[in-house]
């Protein structure tokens, strides 16, 4: 499935910039700095987008594993498809920063990102993603 050149544009909410601390769920502790962007269900079914149910557990690039940058230059990382809207279920519904969930806070926090701006992720090849920031 090619997705060279396609993007989607989320607006970005409250529970996005604090995931960490802005929860409806005490399955764990508070986190200061957390943060992610969502992947609506829509993109992740037609960009094939990933969680660890549809890779068996494993990581694999253009799966579930992104290289990023931000088009502004401020953010380089490995972005992580994961988490899922029903238990079982293969798509994935957020990108969070591979085994440092305050990695996108920072680049929110740089980039002074608020309620209400857009986030578009593009796919520059078939396992690397470019972030950016629309202000509103």
């Amino acid at each position: 499935m090619a997705r060279t050149g396609k993007y989607y544009d989320v607006k970005v909410k409250k529970a996005h910039l604090g995931w960490g601390t802005y929860r409806h769920t005490s399955s764990r502790k508070r986190r200061k700095g957390e943060a992610y962007i969502k992947i609506p269900a829509k993109y992740a079914r037609s960009l094939q987008l990933l969680n660890q149910n549809g890779t068996g557990h494993q990581d694999i690039p253009g799966k579930n594993i992104f290289n990023c940058t931000s088009k502004d230059n401020t953010y380089s990382g490995i972005l992580k498809a994961q988490g899922c809207k029903a238990r079982g279920d293969k798509y994935a519904k957020q990108f969070s920063e591979k085994e440092n969930l305050k990695g996108l806070g920072k680049w929110y926090k740089a980039m002074n990102a608020s309620v209400g701006d857009i986030v578009r992720v593009t796919f520059i090849s078939e396992t690397d993603v470019c972030i950016e920031l629309l202000k509103k």
